[in-house]
């Protein structure tokens, strides 16, 4: 009996089908284990949320860091997933050569209704496994942040993060590696939007 497996690349394949034209801008595919993944649409609160939090930490941080909008990064598992969010360190013009690798990373965050699963389990243990310090996840759904944080491995090569707390709202939360420069939750989360359902 043939087993039917389905193809992966690497990052520079993947690139590769990039220039060649095969891929094109706005198609919405993340790399993912050497899988194309095709990503969910983002509804509206979705997209408000995501242009209010690169807007508030552009106004809290500056210069002193890279803020970058669901742009890649690269990791070392064959992977270069586009996080909603993700704080880098140093000046945009750093990765002209090449998207952020784990060590220039600081924080990562998505922005989940829909996708609210895929990013507590599969985004989470890429994370982790790449040893990003820091990934919070904006859970629409239930209007609270999710901050996990000390990636470590489990048993049989799958990975975690130790440390898990839960936000609400009216709290703030102080920015991974910028210890004077708190968050004000209650900015972030668009009063009276209503999220997207999660996928089944």
């Amino acid at each position: 009996m043939n087993v039917v497996t389905p193809k992966r690349f690497t990052i520079d394949e993947y690139h590769r089908l990039i220039q060649l034209g095969f891929l094109q801008e706005g198609e919405r595919i993340e790399l993912i284990r050497g899988e194309l993944i095709q990503m969910a649409a983002k509804g509206t609160p979705h997209t408000v949320c995501c242009a209010i939090l690169c807007r508030q930490l552009d106004r809290l941080l500056g210069d002193r860091a890279a803020i970058r909008g669901q742009d890649p990064i690269t990791l070392p598992s064959q992977s270069e997933p586009e996080p909603d969010v993700v704080v880098a360190r140093g000046r945009d013009e750093d990765y002209l050569a090449h998207h952020p690798y784990p060590q220039d990373i600081l924080l990562v965050i998505e922005i989940s209704d829909s996708t609210l699963t895929y990013d507590q389990t599969t985004k989470l243990s890429l994370y982790a496994e790449a040893e990003i310090a820091e990934y919070w996840i904006v859970n629409l759904s239930d209007r609270q942040l999710e901050r996990y944080s000390q990636p470590y491995r489990i048993v049989q090569g799958k990975f975690d993060y130790l440390s898990k707390q839960i936000l609400l709202p009216h709290q703030a939360i102080w920015l991974p590696g910028f210890e004077d420069t708190q968050l004000d939750l209650s900015r972030i989360f668009p009063e009276g939007a209503i999220a997207s359902p999660p996928l089944r």
